[in-house]
This record gives structure tokens, sequence and C-alpha cells, in this order.
């Protein structure tokens, strides 16, 4: 018997010239460049679709964060929502017929990036270069040091823990380990947001201090998590990720 084991996909935005530069982008809030939104609608076609690794119809919620560079990411992977998205007009809003997913959109500050406060918009050596001018230490860690001004790394595991906790209760409890005759594999989550915020996301998830976070997310990139042994107690980073496809599909000569 195949058993329901719910998935959470963590989404970064795509391409700005912040992110190009490797500027610190927090509270700002600039658009994605022409190159990365093709690059997400790319990232939509390979990645979303009822044979693929994101199956629209198994997702039951998606958050997102506030910028509008990743609600603009949210649009270009194409989910096919069943209404508008909070900051979209009906007029705006041209729906596939049928919808892909039935799953509803939060917007949540929970997920903006970090506020990098005194830090806003300057790369990585500036921040050493100022810290020396202000003699101090220029072995700066955001995950332990935070950023002055912005928020500190106890700041951000609160309010991840506390999405983190609402997933948990509402979407992956109710479905984990039953039988996907009963699920219908339902039961994943999107969560649309920012390099830091995102990797600090992961690492919570599996209950790791963020001194431990030790990975990479290219922008408009995706990320699995999920749980091992089908067990909610059990959170883990999935690696690496299958696509669906029905019973009795992808068997060669099969015609």
């Amino acid at each position: 018997m195949t058993v329901t084991t719910p998935r959470c996909f963590i989404v970064r935005h795509g391409e700005t010239e912040w992110s190009l530069s490797g500027k610190h982008t927090g509270t700002t809030d600039i658009p994605l460049t022409s190159n990365g939104e093709k690059r997400v609608r790319a990232t939509g076609r390979a990645l979303v679709g009822d044979d693929r690794l994101v199956v629209p119809k198994q997702l039951v919620h998606i958050y997102v964060s506030p910028r509008h560079r990743a609600q603009r990411t949210l649009e270009l992977l194409d989910i096919g929502c069943h209404d508008p998205f909070p900051w979209q007009t009906s007029s705006s809003f041209t729906p596939q017929t049928p919808p892909r997913t039935d799953a509803r959109v939060t917007v949540t500050p929970a997920i903006a990036e970090w506020d990098y406060g005194d830090y806003e918009g300057i790369t990585s050596p500036s921040i050493r270069a100022l810290r020396r001018s202000q003699n101090l230490s220029e072995n700066w860690d955001i995950w332990r040091d935070g950023c002055p001004g912005g928020e500190s790394p106890q700041q951000i595991i609160a309010r991840v823990d506390a999405l983190i906790a609402d997933i948990r209760e509402k979407y992956h409890k109710p479905v984990i380990g039953r039988p996907m005759s009963e699920t219908k594999g339902k039961g994943d989550v999107m969560v649309v947001g920012h390099g830091h915020i995102l990797r600090a996301f992961a690492i919570r998830w599996i209950g790791k201090p963020l001194t431990e976070t030790a990975f990479l997310m290219e922008a408009g990139g995706v990320g699995t998590l999920s749980y091992e042994h089908h067990n909610i107690e059990e959170p883990a980073i999935l690696l690496g990720g299958g696509f669906v496809v029905g019973e009795g599909e992808g068997e060669e000569g099969k015609k």
C-alpha cells in the first residue's frame, strides 16, 4: 500500500539587479530582471505539472512573501490557481479552465526576507569594509550575528518556526501516513520567498541551529523538504525527488 508523505517546496524569487550584484535585498522591493522572468517561466515548464516534481493538484496551500519579486515569481510558475492571487484584481486574472490546483494563497511576512537593517543594499565586501571603519570585527556571520538595525537570528528563528508549525499542524499532520487512495497525494505546500529566509527555513525544518546552515539557493531555485518513514516527527531535506507517473506509465515498450 502506498502512503502519503507530503512535501514542502521552497522557491526563491527570480533574479533581480541586486541579486546579480550581490547586494543584500531585504525590505527594498525591486522587480525581476527580464532574464529572471524567463528563467522562472522555464522552471515552471520543467518542474510544474501532473507528471513533474510539483504536481498542482496535490498542492493544498501556498505561502508567499509580501515582496513583489516573490509574488511575480509565483505568477510565472503557472501553478494554475482557481482564484486570483491576493494582490490581483479579477480583471487582471486569467483563470485556467479547469484550474490545475485548488490551493489557496496566503501572503505572509513570516517568509519575507531577513531585514538587513544597516546592511540593506550593500554587498558582503562593503559590509566588511563598513565594520572595519567602525572598529568592529570583519568576521561577520549573519547566521550568528544578525544585522544591526535589522533582525537578529533569534527573531528569524521565531518567525520561521511559527510558519513551520502552522504547515505541519494544518496541512501535513492530517495526511501523512494515510493511504494515497484516500488522500490522492494531496498535502503538498509551497513557500515562495527569498535566499536567506528560505535557507533559514530549511535548516529549522530539521531543527538545527542557524549556524549549521550550509545551503546555497540560486535565484529562481526550487528545494524540497519532507519527512522520513512517513513520520511527522522525522522532518528531512529531500535531496532528490522523482517525477510523478500514474499506474503503469513509464514502462518502456508499452503503448
